[in-house]
């Protein structure tokens, strides 16, 4: 983002630039009242009433960086959607849910869901730079729901030690990369230290909404702690910006992976193009697509749900037309804590024993042979691989 570009902005016209890059100084200014958002936007009706609800159903926080790339007069501007609240949010469709992934039926000990053998999601935080209006966990973000509390994390942290199929932890809440650098030092120290446990995952979008987090100590708590996965959730092409790149370029050049996860939200990024465009940009930038999702039924979100053909067919648009590096997996996460489950374009067009029909991303189709039963007698036998390893 260059100088005048928020500078444009009454409010902040008189910040300097050196100020306005430090990500404590956002966090203090960030937007959270109907009368803020009047100096940067012109609100619609719908807006302003759902704003100004002090009982709102999901709380609203901006930080100033996000909020000076929404366009001030659009109401379908893609940045503001994400952030500013509708009255939609009030309406409760029957298919809504307050949970709907089950995490507080998988959750032995407060702030850890185990739902599966292996992996857990180790909730740290209730904070997040910014609240998206979409959120999955607005139940208990941007509450006092206590994740984190030493004594909450402590104890998470020994059901971890205590139960050794678990390998891979993703830590998230709220966003991790709201902690202090000392917290979040703290935490993957422990982790670390247990010895089953082969991955450790941050789920963010700090890097995306609020840039300015990523700084050079933080990099090198990451790099100390290494390999640290990261995965970040990005929307929109527009979310790409100079101080975006800078962020990601950092912690890449610090060793830490990453991938992003991407939520299909009607009238947002429901366009083929918009979301070719959106991975190409990504890629540029070191980071890796490999998500869509499905909207999660969250209550108060149905307006931003499309249908599941059309996440299909953003897919069918992607395969072919471009690298694979830049088709994801478009999962649905099935309610009720089934999991992710793909959904997607079917290319079999047949199959039987020994020949498999295919039609490739231009609807050509093409036969592939398979060795008929018998076959193999023409082979010597191969032995058992002395590498083999159990299922």
């Amino acid at each position: 983002m260059n100088v005048e570009a928020y500078r444009r902005i009454p409010i902040w016209k008189d910040v300097p630039l050196e100020q306005w890059e430090t990500y404590g100084w956002q966090m203090r200014n960030r937007i959270t009242t109907v009368e803020q958002l009047r100096q940067v936007i012109r609100l619609t009706p719908s807006e302003e009433a759902a704003a100004s609800k002090r009982d709102g159903r999901f709380i609203m926080g901006i930080p100033p960086y996000w909020a000076a790339l929404m366009d001030p007069e659009d109401a379908t501007c893609p940045i503001r959607r994400q952030a500013v609240p509708l009255e939609d949010e009030y309406y409760t469709s029957p298919n809504d849910l307050v949970d709907p992934l089950a995490e507080d039926s998988h959750m032995p000990v407060p702030g850890l869901v185990h739902r599966y053998p292996d992996r857990v999601l180790l909730l740290v935080v209730e904070v997040c730079a910014m609240y998206c209006r979409f959120c999955t966990r607005s139940r208990v973000v941007g509450t006092s729901a206590g994740f984190s509390r030493g004594a909450n994390i402590d104890v998470a942290i020994d059901y971890i030690r205590s139960h050794r199929k678990i390998r891979d932890v993703l830590i998230s809440g709220g966003d991790p990369l709201t902690l202090s650098d000392e917290r979040l030092d703290e935490v993957l120290t422990k982790l670390k230290a247990i010895p089953h446990v082969e991955f450790v995952r941050i789920g963010t979008r700090n890097p995306v909404t609020l840039p300015y987090r990523v700084t050079e100590p933080l990099c090198a708590i990451l790099k100390k702690h290494k390999p640290v996965l990261m995965s970040v959730h990005f929307n929109h092409p527009k979310e790409v910006t100079p101080a975006v790149a800078r962020a990601c370029g950092m912690l890449v050049d610090s060793g830490v992976p990453l991938g992003s996860q991407t939520v299909l939200l009607k009238g947002i990024n429901d366009r083929p193009a918009i979301m070719k465009k959106l991975f190409h940009e990504l890629l540029k930038i070191r980071v890796r697509p490999y998500y869509i999702y499905q909207c999660d039924p969250v209550r108060g979100t149905s307006h931003f749900r499309t249908s599941v053909s059309a996440g299909m067919q953003i897919v069918e648009k992607l395969r072919g037309h471009t690298t694979g590096y830049a088709v994801p997996t478009f999962v649905v996460d099935a309610p009720g804590g089934g999991g992710k489950i793909p959904v997607m374009p079917s290319y079999v067009v047949s199959y039987k024993p020994g020949e498999l029909v295919l039609r490739n991303y231009a609807g050509k189709v093409y036969t592939y042979k398979e060795e008929a039963a018998g076959d193999e007698r023409r082979h010597a036998p191969l032995a058992e691989p002395s590498y083999a390893l159990a299922d």
